[in-house]
């Protein structure tokens, strides 16, 4: 989802971009990164790989750790060969969850999933592989295609299901195309460092978030169930409370992103929801 964002909005602005799936480049095949990179040349290395399914890395650290934490290492020792930027998407889940307010760069990451443990170590071999690596992190992450919790409540909605979210977990929603435009900004500019990146405005549980969905999709009639996290025996912990704020965008002149619900809004006027509603 990330990455075809990213794709249109670096080819809209006129940029030679090389894309890959897993079928064309597994970021953990170390060997397969270095002759790509070292084929293609890029002046700037974007890493929207993961593997993301929270509860599957749970059960398998090896797939979570060779995606999520070797991936990076591999693209920052290749970019490193070429001298390219290289920045790597990360995720709310390096933190706890347990702090009221946002968490910024100052936070100590203490991440409670394989998955968060996998992301972070992603991020600390990257940097430490690398030192022109930027580190991106974001979450709530919604947009065209890909599989996130608003596609799926949408898409449940179109078929009429009951529908539940979680109505004691928040974080920031962020717009992929948003989070893209971020992304090609902080290749130019090549400073490494952490940034938080998502969209504007106070955070939001996924019940609130699912629910703002909904009625901009056209299922104001639809009721949505508020769940507690607890209740559904998940394999993996989350943290309740995973809002982003950044510290360093304003300070090196970056705007904020548009505020979540504006966003929300942008995805629907593209039918992205209107047209799921039309379908049920």
């Amino acid at each position: 989802m990330v990455g075809r964002a990213l794709v249109a909005h670096c080819r809209a602005s006129g940029d030679l971009v090389f894309s890959y799936d897993h079928h064309s480049l597994d970021i953990s095949d170390a060997d397969g990164v270095m002759r790509r990179v070292q084929e293609d040349r890029p002046e700037a290395v974007i890493n929207c790989a993961a593997w993301t399914d929270v509860d599957g890395c749970e059960r398998d650290h090896e797939r979570a750790f060779a995606a999520n934490a070797r991936g990076p290492e591999n693209l920052a020792l290749a970019s490193r060969q070429l001298g390219a930027v290289l920045i790597t998407i990360s995720t709310d889940y390096v933190f706890a969850g347990d702090k009221d307010g946002f968490y910024t760069q100052r936070d100590q990451p203490h991440p409670i999933s394989v998955y968060g443990i996998s992301k972070l170590e992603g991020e600390r071999s990257a940097q430490q592989a690398w030192a022109r690596t930027a580190v991106v992190r974001t979450g709530f992450v919604f947009g065209a295609g890909g599989n996130n919790f608003l596609s799926t409540i949408i898409s449940r909605a179109s078929r009429g299901e009951r529908l539940k979210a979680i109505g004691d977990a928040y974080g920031t929603p962020t717009y992929a195309p948003d989070l893209a435009q971020r992304l090609r900004e902080l290749a130019v500019l090549d400073l490494p460092g952490i940034f938080h990146v998502v969209n504007a405005g106070p955070g939001v549980s996924y019940a609130e978030f699912g629910r703002a969905a909904l009625d901009l999709g056209g299922f104001t009639s639809l009721p949505l169930e508020s769940v507690l996290g607890d209740s559904l025996s998940r394999p993996a912990p989350r943290p309740r409370n995973s809002r982003l704020h950044c510290l360093l965008s304003a300070a090196i002149g970056l705007a904020p992103l548009p505020l979540w619900s504006e966003a929300l809004e942008n995805f629907a006027a593209l039918d992205a929801l209107t047209g799921a509603a039309s379908k049920s």
